[in-house]
């Protein structure tokens, strides 16, 4: 078993990073499994069966899914709503896709930063891609994870990711996507008596201090009629959920019943709350993957020969091919920058005076780039610079002004792809003599040669997530570098 990082940034990210790591070994499909779940004896085997049964035409098989929940009451809110999985289409606790229909689309949307219609958004994808989805005779079982009293209201951040797939997929979202309608014009009612009620009092106490006694009426009144729509529209909310779950005299009754009271309250507000940022947030957003931007180089080993320690211009060598790959960057519109660590000056064996003369060299003869970002620290100094943290690649974004998930970072060693992958960016790997074997393994995206990493970039339709072909590792040199 092989393990790569997902930096934090989500299920779709994470899955991202995975599936383009394993489907270097060859693989026809990957199989996508939540780390929640219990596989039952002879689920590979099932497993082999369904791809088996799979034509050309098809693009993914779902497995089914078993939620057990307790045979001595009825279910609470919170199992209700993971047993839902049961029925819920395309749903990635149990997906199997084809590498070539994950390729075709790009693979997850990781703006979606949560394990919620990401699942969704690429199923749909995946369909108007022209592959088939169907449903497999493999089972799993998904237990029910414990929550605090609280997670129904944490969960409508998911009202966030309802926008983006509005965005998308346009107002008949649902219906494509084969998800279930939601409650969110509910939700929106009682906000909007709530507000009622709230300005309807407010109203009222001007009109009494300006002693307004008409305008004070019809305010109390508004008020009024506010406040009653709210606490019905609020009465059927909790009825809703408590309803369908255990009954007075089950031990479990009164604590669910307390969680329905407090968070049937703020739910509603929540929801709008959420939807409204995602609106926001997403009222410009695009088709995934995102176009590419910017492009940025690791400096040594990457644009030119990795001279440990460097601090002398005439040493300055480009690699084979770098004056090409950065003009046929730049000839496509894109910006192009630099990001390189310098430990050289933090451990006191370059001043910054030597690396700028340096820098000026690759200027040189490369042309000019449009932002430069350099880590003077050693490792030992911990800062949020030096790659592989994403410092650098952020501030590079900052300084282009590109989102980071538009840029894609070319480099040699792992630092780099670690490093575009904690930022959000995409990124490619040029091995060299001094990558390690296991940094090739985990690449997302590897590539021969510098042009060979540009040509994938720039390639027609390609965005951020573009991926490079599979390239053999260089053969093991003499000398190694020292790797910044």
């Amino acid at each position: 078993m092989r393990t790569v990082r997902g930096h934090g940034r989500g299920p779709a990210a994470a899955r991202n990073r995975g599936w383009r790591a394993a489907r270097r070994s060859g693989a026809e499909w990957i199989a996508f499994l939540d780390d929640d779940v219990e596989l039952p004896a002879g689920w590979a085997q099932r497993l082999a069966e369904d791809l088996a049964a799979c034509g050309p035409e098809v693009g993914a098989t779902q497995g089914r899914i078993d939620v057990p929940l307790p045979g001595h009451r009825r279910p609470t809110d919170w199992e209700r709503n993971t047993a839902s999985l049961e029925d819920a289409d395309w749903a990635t606790a149990d997906m199997a896709y084809r590498v070539a229909a994950l390729e075709a689309v790009g693979g997850f949307d990781e703006r979606f930063p949560r394990a919620y219609r990401e699942d969704a958004d690429l199923a749909l994808r995946v369909r108007r891609a022209g592959w088939q989805l169907v449903r497999g005779q493999r089972r799993i079982t998904h237990p029910v994870r414990p929550a605090d009293d609280l997670v129904s209201l944490r969960v409508q951040a998911g009202n966030a990711d309802d926008a983006l797939m509005r965005r998308l997929h346009g107002p008949d979202w649902r219906r494509a996507a084969e998800a279930p309608p939601g409650g969110f014009r509910w939700h929106a009612a009682t906000v909007a008596a709530l507000g009622t009620a709230g300005a309807g009092a407010g109203a009222a106490l001007t009109a009494t201090v300006l002693g307004h006694r008409p305008a004070r009426r019809a305010a109390l009144a508004a008020a009024g009629a506010g406040a009653a729509a709210w606490g019905w529209l609020t009465g059927r909310f909790v009825l809703l959920r408590t309803v369908p779950g255990p009954r007075p005299g089950d031990p479990e009754f009164r604590p669910e019943l307390g969680r329905m009271l407090r968070t049937s309250v703020a739910i509603p507000v929540a929801a709008v709350r959420h939807k409204a940022r995602g609106w926001w947030r997403h009222r410009g957003t695009g088709p995934w993957p995102v176009p590419v931007r910017a492009v940025l180089f690791d400096r040594d080993g990457t644009l030119v020969h990795d001279v440990p320690y460097n601090g002398d211009p005439d040493a300055v060598e480009l690699v084979p091919g770098a004056r090409e790959a950065v003009d046929a960057v730049r000839a496509a519109g894109l910006r192009v920058g630099v990001v390189s660590n310098q430990s050289g000056i933090g451990r006191g064996l370059l001043t910054r005076a030597q690396v700028d003369a340096v820098n000026a060299r690759v200027t040189e003869l490369l042309g000019p780039f449009d932002t430069w970002q350099l880590c003077p620290h050693a490792p030992e100094q911990d800062c949020a610079c030096r790659k592989p943290r994403p410092g650098m690649v952020l501030a590079a974004a900052a300084e282009l002004g590109v989102d980071p998930s538009e840029c894609v970072l070319i480099g040699d060693i792992g630092a780099d792809v670690e490093a575009a992958q904690a930022a959000g960016a995409g990124s490619v790997l040029v091995p060299t003599p001094v990558t390690r074997e296991e940094e090739v393994a985990a690449a997302p995206a590897v590539a021969g040669t510098l042009r060979e990493a540009v040509a994938a970039v720039l390639a027609p339709g390609a965005g951020a997530g573009t991926e490079a072909r599979p390239a053999a590792r260089p053969a093991p040199a003499a000398a190694a570098g020292a790797r910044g």
